[in-house]
């Protein structure tokens, strides 16, 4: 094997371990940040080794020991200065057998409290949702600094700073690094389900810049999701947001025309969306409802995105069914957009009047002035009117809030379609 392979067997086991090393590091240490630190440590010193001696029979377990013995060496010089350092060694190299155990044995098993409990501490509410974001990508995704930085379109810097800082919140704050109990558990499996979902969702329709879609953000919010469901078994929201992000990605390739421009839903050709990630969100879904998780505010997404997927044509599409589930979500979760995503479902269901009533009554909502898609699904419904010219400044009003590029040329287009319509 090349020094070249062996470098990308490395990366490999990298994105792959690291969660759990990461995991179980920090169930020894207390400190996702020291955890971390001892992390990378190892993975440098498998840089130096690994390119001679070879790739060790199980990396993972190799990688744990390693950096099991930096944690007893970095334990030893912070606990000199109180004991002599023989009658030290001993003691620390016992708790740490006690704590660790065999890395074989721990590293084969990915369904822990270890990894979990690092789920749940990248996502506590003490930090804010740029910074949750940040940390679970950093510690749970396994992506660099730098990546993410290009995914969410900010400087490699401030995605540094952000991750510094959260470590340095979660030490001062003294979070236990431990999986909440009773109350505690359903307000942080929320924090938890909102930043999956939140990656998802930037890489699934990119807020800002020239791309329409990430794919790579996508991809890591789909293994996050996949690993909490296989931890956290018993909850349906869980399996629920699988569901959702399952059946959403499936149109992954149909999403986009040649040269990354957008294609609408009711454009795209189904025949290209992916029916294995159809079926393994409509399993989910069914997992979730068997869960009592009916009318939780992700499975009914899910519902929604259900329907769409088991047609095989938009016009099979039954949006009775998605206005229903519409009208029980905007009772279990009530917001603004929402209520737009319900006018669209029954514009679609019961007539664009109907829609563009539901969405007049929104135009003075204050969290909507500056969003984009409030004109753009007025222009839509305006122009299924007759009422082209209208149509047309709704778009390009919708053209001038949005900051995604390739979003903005097809407002624009469909500006231009319907002033040729008025003419």
């Amino acid at each position: 094997m090349s020094a070249t392979d062996i470098h990308r067997t490395i990366d490999a086991v990298w994105r792959i371990e690291a969660p759990r090393l990461i995991a179980g590091l920090a169930r020894i240490t207390r400190d996702v940040g020291v955890a971390e630190e001892l992390a990378q440590d190892a993975l440098v010193t498998a840089l130096e080794q690994w390119p001679t001696t070879g790739v060790p029979r199980n990396p993972g377990a190799w990688l744990m020991t390693t950096a099991k013995h930096r944690a007893i060496d970095q334990m030893r010089r912070h606990a000199l200065h109180r004991r002599k350092e023989g009658e030290l060694t001993r003691e620390i190299e016992d708790q740490l057998e006690q704590s660790v155990g065999d890395p074989d044995a721990m590293l084969d098993n990915p369904v822990g409290d270890d990894l979990l409990s690092l789920i749940f501490t990248a996502c506590h509410p003490v930090l804010s949702t740029e910074a949750r974001v940040a940390l679970t990508l950093r510690m749970l995704g396994g992506l660099t600094t730098g990546e993410i930085a290009r995914a969410f379109l900010v400087p490699e810097p401030t995605v540094a700073q952000r991750i510094v800082r959260a470590k340095r919140t979660l030490s001062d704050a003294q979070v236990p690094f431990e999986v909440p109990r009773g109350e505690e558990l359903a307000v942080r499996l929320a924090s938890v389900l909102e930043v999956v979902y939140l990656i998802f969702n930037e890489g699934y329709a990119a807020t800002s810049g020239s791309d329409w879609m990430r794919p790579q953000l996508c991809e890591e919010a789909l293994r996050l999701g996949r690993v909490l469901a296989g931890l956290a078994p018993a909850e349906p929201e869980v399996h629920g947001l699988v569901a959702l992000m399952e059946i959403q990605a499936s149109r992954t390739a149909a999403r986009q025309g040649p040269n990354g421009e957008p294609i609408l839903l009711n454009d795209q050709n189904r025949a290209r969306w992916d029916q294995l990630l159809i079926r393994r969100g409509l399993a989910a879904l069914q997992r979730a409802e068997t869960l009592g998780g009916t009318e939780r505010p992700y499975t009914l997404q899910a519902g929604i995105a259900a329907c769409h997927a088991r047609a095989r044509a938009p016009e099979d599409t039954d949006w009775p069914r998605i206005a229903s589930l519409y009208d029980t979500l905007a009772r279990v979760m009530p917001s603004p957009v929402v209520a737009l995503n319900r006018a669209v479902a029954h514009a679609q269901a019961f007539g664009p009047e109907v829609g563009l009533s539901l969405v007049d009554a929104l135009r003075d909502e204050p969290l909507l002035r500056q969003y984009h898609l409030l004109p753009s699904v007025r222009g839509d419904l305006l122009g299924k009117l007759g009422r082209h010219g209208e149509a047309r400044e709704e778009f390009e009003r919708a053209a001038s809030l949005t900051r995604n590029l390739r979003e903005r040329d097809l407002l624009l287009s469909r500006a231009t379609a319907s002033a040729a319509a008025q003419s």
